[in-house]
This record gives C-alpha cells, structure tokens and sequence, in this order.
C-alpha cells in the first residue's frame, strides 16, 4: 500500500493487486480491502488533524464495512473523510474502488477516540 497522491489535502491510498491480497482466484481477499480501508481512515484523520496543528492519540473505537462488490484482480485505491472530529471523538467515511471512483468496491465507517498525548 502507497499514498498514491493527496486530493483536497487527504491522501488517496492505492494497492496493487498481487496474491498476497489474493482470496478466491481473480479476487481481492475481504481482509485486504478492510485492512485497506482502516489505513485510509487513519490517513485522513491524520491528514486532519495535522492540517489543525493538532497533535492527538488516535483509537479506533469501532468499525463497519459494507462490501458493494467483488474486488478484481487490479489496482485498488482508497480514500477517507473526516465528517467531525471534536474533542474527544472522531468519525470518518472511506470508500474504495477500482477503474471508477463512482463505483466502489467497499465502503466503511470509522469511529475514533482522541486524547492528548
């Protein structure tokens, strides 16, 4: 997984197909796409929080994927938004896909506990 490049200061991560992200043939494995999906929540909140000049511990409180469709044998990418981030509590959106952006492959949202360091 690479920060592929940086849209309205939140970076679009992508991975390449390879068997180690392999499930049934020709097919991202499930883990790969959520484990996808996590560093790029954790990549936006970082972005945001930095763009604040906050410096917070971040935790994950909880997670919800939903799966929207089989996920080829290509490069996927991945990309979160933060919705709020207060003072203890933060929520990010991520949605990934593949050839089209308006087509993902999964989706999730993120919940995270923020504390002073």
């Amino acid at each position: 997984m690479v920060v592929d490049h940086i849209d309205d200061g939140c970076p679009v991560l992508a991975m390449d197909y390879s068997a180690t992200v392999g499930g049934r043939p020709g097919y991202l494995h499930g883990g790969a796409i959520g484990g996808m999906l996590e560093m790029a929540a954790f990549a936006a909140l970082r972005a945001h929080l930095s763009q604040r000049e906050l410096d917070l511990r971040i935790k994950p409180v909880n997670v919800s994927i939903e799966f929207l469709r089989g996920g080829q044998a290509e490069r996927t990418f991945a990309r979160g938004t933060v919705l709020r981030a207060g003072r203890r509590l933060a929520n990010v959106r991520v949605e990934a896909w593949q050839s089209d952006p308006q087509k993902p492959v999964a989706s999730c949202w993120m919940n995270f506990l923020l504390s002073p360091r």
